[in-house]
């Protein structure tokens, strides 16, 4: 049944195709080859001529197009519009021009001074010579006398360049200048540089337990201060023999700074010193002349007309006497001064004012000096080890070195023999009553009242006020 619907159906298809043939004769004569059905095996593919002209007139035109599309595309795109754009001057900071100078950072090297070192030591320890040391000296030029006396503590710079040569040396002109001596390409430059200075008020106190210098160092004074402070009241006070245990002093003082650093001391403002119950007051006052010093509550210059002892010693070997064993001549014998032991070599000063009377050999007494102050006071010095340059008839100042300790003539050490004679009679250099010095002039006297003594003796005040009421109630206990 099913086969016989099958045939019908291959018959029906036969003669479908049969109808189209015959309708479309012409077609069926070109392309009577081809065929959908897949009973008979295809014939292969024949290529006539119209067939390469189909095939390469399709390639023609799929290049053209690939040619021609993009160039109409671009064509038809519109004109683009260029965008106008103005241009604003802009105002910028000026840009500073560089310094390849400045740019490099120097290496110097800071050497410094210690004690017993000269300039051409420490040029010389830099491996420079006595050449490069005089090349400095003539740069420097009136700078160069800070170079003459050179002090431990000071600092020199060097710049050395390849080989260890002198290329910059710098050195303090004076406390607020700075000297630079440059050798750029050989030629010597000499500039100056200020420096930034600034003054700082201090105020320290302290109570003497053991010595000056112990209770100082408590109170935060440097031993310069502190040489200072003894400076002031030298006059006064016999500080290796007059300081007792309670004894005490206020400084109000001035620290100088350098460039943000501390640079040292400055000087003392006001002071006040309890020596054995008694009150010495120190006020630093610009005189009339512009030169500053220092004056008592009662406008007196704290410096007496004398020194009461001339020579820094280390104790006293022999008192004033008008009876002693003499150590060399085993008899009794007045001696008419103090002998101050001290090393040989050490200054001896000029207690006063005066003018050299003798200069020379004196029997027993060595090397000897005699100073006439007045027509009534003299001052003798004796067993010097050598003279200074002064001479017979020579003005001096007090304080100026007119020799050094020694040993000579009858001494059994080197040390000082001092006299002080009041119309040629030997007197007690110890205990003699030194002459006052005149206070300052009236006009003078009611400014140093006014601007000096009161407003710094009201601080002095404030300040035992507080150190008073913190003994009464120490830190850490309740009131």
């Amino acid at each position: 049944m099913v086969e016989g619907n099958r045939e019908a159906h291959q018959a029906r298809r036969r003669a479908i195709r049969r109808t189209a043939q015959r309708l479309h004769t012409t077609f069926y004569e070109h392309c009577a080859h081809w065929s959908f059905e897949r009973l008979e095996p295809a014939a292969p593919i024949r290529w006539h001529r119209e067939r390469w002209i189909l095939a390469g007139t399709a390639l023609l035109a799929t290049l053209l197009s690939g040619l021609i599309m993009p160039a109409w595309a671009t064509a038809m795109k519109p004109t683009p519009t260029i965008e106008a754009h103005t241009l604003l001057p802009l105002a910028l900071p000026k840009t500073p021009a560089m310094n390849p100078a400045a740019s490099t950072v120097d290496d110097w090297q800071v050497v410094r001074v210690q004690p017993g070192q000269t300039l051409s030591d420490i040029f010389s320890g830099h491996g420079l010579s006595l050449t490069d040391l005089q090349k400095v000296m003539d740069a420097a030029g009136s700078a160069k006398t800070a170079l003459h006396n050179i002090h431990p503590g000071e600092e020199f710079d060097f710049l050395l360049g390849p080989g260890g040569t002198l290329q910059g040396f710098r050195f303090d002109k004076d406390q607020a200048t700075r000297a630079i001596v440059r050798f750029d390409n050989g030629q010597p430059t000499l500039s100056l540089q200020s420096r930034d200075m600034d003054v700082r008020e201090e105020v320290a106190h302290g109570v003497i337990r053991s010595s000056l210098y112990a209770a100082a160092g408590q109170a935060g004074l440097s031993n310069a201060m502190v040489g200072k402070l003894a400076d002031l009241f030298k006059y006064d006070i016999d500080f290796v023999q007059d300081l007792r245990e309670g004894d005490s002093f206020t400084v109000i003082y001035d620290d100088v700074y350098r460039d943000g650093a501390r640079y040292g001391e400055g000087d003392i403002l006001a002071a006040e010193f309890v020596n054995q119950g008694k009150r010495y007051t120190a006020y630093r006052f610009k005189k009339g002349d512009g030169s500053y010093g220092w004056f008592s509550e009662d406008g007196r210059p704290l410096q007496k007309s004398f020194l009461r002892i001339p020579v820094d010693f280390t104790r006293i070997s022999s008192t004033f006497s008008t009876a002693r064993m003499h150590p060399i001549l085993g008899r009794m014998r007045a001696h008419k001064g103090v002998d101050y032991a001290a090393p040989t070599g050490t200054p001896i000063h000029a207690a006063g004012d005066g003018v050299i009377k003798y200069r020379g050999w004196e029997r027993g007494y060595g090397n000897f000096v005699v100073i006439q102050h007045n027509k009534d006071i003299s001052t003798a010095y004796g067993h010097m080890s050598r003279f200074a340059s002064e001479r017979v008839g020579q003005r001096v100042k007090q304080g100026q070195v007119i020799g050094y300790v020694g040993m000579t003539g009858l001494a059994t050490g080197p040390h000082l023999h001092y006299e002080f004679r009041v119309d040629g009679v030997a007197r007690n250099p110890l205990t003699v009553t030194l002459p006052k010095p005149e206070p300052l002039p009236a006009a003078q006297m009611a400014k140093f009242k006014s601007t000096v003594v009161k407003p710094e003796l009201a601080r002095l005040e404030q300040i035992d006020r507080r150190i008073q009421l913190a003994r009464i109630n120490p830190p850490g206990t309740d009131n």
